[in-house]
């Protein structure tokens, strides 16, 4: 019976399950990893795969069973993290953005952050004035097709890409007028390094929003940067608190807290877990871009008398010592093997443009929309509709308990249109589903097809009345986590019924502290006078003195038995 159980759990602990990364290109990383095996080992299979070093920009984003995105920590165990049935489906993302992306030492980097930059501009996480916008769109098409050529880009060329989540005729036109004229001869690692100092420039660079509602209930965008806090509003960033102005950071429940001298700035995420995940980002960018050494990162706990809290320990390097250590690097440059860009104007399939490299394990495919990204854009538009930029602007009031006035707030207009990334907060890899329902998803979203997929999808698309019926159990299953005065309530209720065991339990202790005190021979004048009132002496010899015998006896009788034996 012992062998088999030893041989089953054996069996279990070597057991090897199936990883899939998507990389920042959209090609799949596709590896195997044992049952104990830590975050730390699986980035590691990654960063060899790319051959990149300076890897302490980059991280593995995945999704729970609850649809919430997280971070993949490298201290833990990939499979009690992820808590899915494998194979597990992660993804490949900059984690933190470099201060400076035209410093990194190796082009590789430089590539992999081109990369994930132009995914921001594509999904509308990177928002900027069409000026800048046809700018960088320019550039991407610089480093991925190279100089204008009549003879292969005809009129209207740029019109073939999706660089943005809208397009317009002037903003196409603007885009091939500066690729034709202003940036013949760059190659592609010049495209890309000016593509990435003009980004480094805008309000919103490194910028991956958490929507949020303010305390009077409008829609917020909440966001760490290199360069410290920020919070979008419409198409304004009405907040921007640098990183060494920040002193606390703090969550209960769905409640976000966030210190700066004497002034506490309040917002509410949608659920306990995404005000957690908000949380624990917070806490990991301020250690990466504030600390000078990474033994100065402490453990951080959001406690407090009420609510039971959580605890957290940034594990990597600063940001200081990740330059420190770039600087030292001494190779020949890998080799980047760069593909041209794939005209694709269609909203189910994206291509995003070149691979990083060709191996027997990396298989390639264009990015679906899938309909759980289109359930997490309404779960959260649910949470915070997007505004009009003329809704809040300078007449915007956070939740401040401070002297100090608000009109020293710097409000900048960050682009032309509001700031509205719910395409893309879930941009991770799930289960693929049916086409109807993945343009159900995008019909209530306000999302547009094209017309080879509606085409493709005339034979089967549901009548009036199910689409109806559809939507209103999308809605239903969007609005799952409902119930939060009912989910403080039970919390406020768990909180009181510890603070009355605590406090039990403390008397009791104190209780029996007093009896051996007063029952001992201590000779000081408060124990005396207990011990001279009738009550005292009525429990001594009724209570105390039987009890004490009934000790003794049991102990001696388990001393003889012992020296028996």
């Amino acid at each position: 019976m012992l062998s088999r159980l030893m041989s089953g759990s054996s069996r279990s602990l070597e057991r090897e399950y199936s990883c899939t990364v998507r990389l920042l290109d959209d090609s799949e990383y596709t590896c195997t990893i044992q049952r104990d095996a830590k975050g730390q080992y699986l980035f590691d299979l990654l960063c060899h795969h790319l051959n990149l070093l300076e890897k302490d920009y980059f991280g593995i984003r995945f999704v729970d069973p609850d649809k919430q995105r997280h971070w993949l920590e490298f201290t833990k165990s990939v499979v009690k993290q992820l808590r899915s049935q494998p194979p597990f489906t992660m993804c490949f993302r900059v984690k933190f953005y470099p201060a400076d992306p035209a410093a990194l030492k190796e082009e590789i980097t430089r590539y992999l952050v081109f990369l994930q930059i132009k995914r921001d501009l594509y999904h509308g996480r990177l928002l900027c004035k069409t000026s800048d916008a046809a700018l960088l769109a320019a550039y991407i098409l610089q480093a991925e097709i190279g100089d204008y050529d009549p003879g292969k880009h005809p009129e209207g060329y740029s019109s073939k890409f999706q660089f943005f989540p809208k397009h317009s005729e002037k903003l196409e036109k603007k885009i091939a007028e500066i690729h034709k004229t202003e940036l013949s001869g760059q190659t592609p690692a010049t495209s890309e390094l000016n593509f990435l100092r003009k980004a480094q420039t805008l309000e919103t660079y490194g910028v991956d929003p958490h929507p949020c509602k303010d305390v009077s209930g409008n829609a917020a965008f909440l966001a760490f940067t290199p360069f410290g806090f920020v919070v979008l509003q419409g198409n304004k960033r009405v907040h921007f608190i640098k990183w060494n102005e920040v002193t606390k950071l703090k969550f209960e429940g769905k409640t976000f807290y966030l210190y700066e001298k004497k002034i506490i700035l309040t917002y509410f995420a949608p659920t306990p877990e995404a005000c957690k995940h908000l949380w624990k980002c917070g806490i990991e960018n301020q250690a990466f871009y504030k600390l000078e050494k990474s033994s100065q990162v402490r453990t951080v706990s959001s406690s407090n008398l009420f609510f039971k809290g959580s605890r957290f320990r940034y594990s990597g390097r600063v940001a200081k010592e990740v330059m420190e250590s770039s600087a030292k690097i001494k190779r020949e440059p890998p080799e980047i093997h760069r593909a041209g860009m794939v005209p694709s104007r269609s909203c189910p399939s994206i291509t995003h443009g070149p691979r990083l490299s060709s191996v027997p394990r990396t298989r390639r495919r264009a990015v679906h929309i899938s309909i759980m990204e289109g359930l997490e854009s309404l779960r959260d538009s649910a949470h915070s509709t997007p505004v009009r930029s003329s809704s809040h602007g300078d007449t915007f009031l956070p939740h401040v308990r401070s002297s100090r006035a608000d009109s020293n707030e710097r409000v900048a207009v960050i682009a032309d249109e509001a700031y509205s990334p719910a395409d893309s907060v879930l941009p991770t890899p799930v289960a693929e589903h049916s086409l109807e329902l993945m343009l159900l998803s995008r019909q209530i979203n306000g999302a547009t097809c094209s017309i080879e997929e509606e085409k493709e999808s005339e034979a089967s698309t549901p009548t009036a009345a199910e689409v109806e019926a559809l939507g209103g159990e999308l809605r239903a299953l969007c609005q799952g986590h409902g119930g939060p005065e009912e989910e403080q309530v039970n919390k406020f209720v768990l909180s009181v019924l510890r603070l009355l065991l605590v406090t039990m339990g403390l008397l009791f202790v104190l209780l029996l502290l007093l009896i051996i005190l007063t029952e001992s021979d201590l000779d000081i004048a408060f124990f005396r006078d207990i011990r001279q009132t009738p009550e005292f002496e009525q429990f001594h010899y009724q209570y105390f003195c039987p009890l004490r015998r009934w000790f003794a006896c049991k102990i001696r009788s388990v001393v003889s038995l012992l020296i028996d034996t």
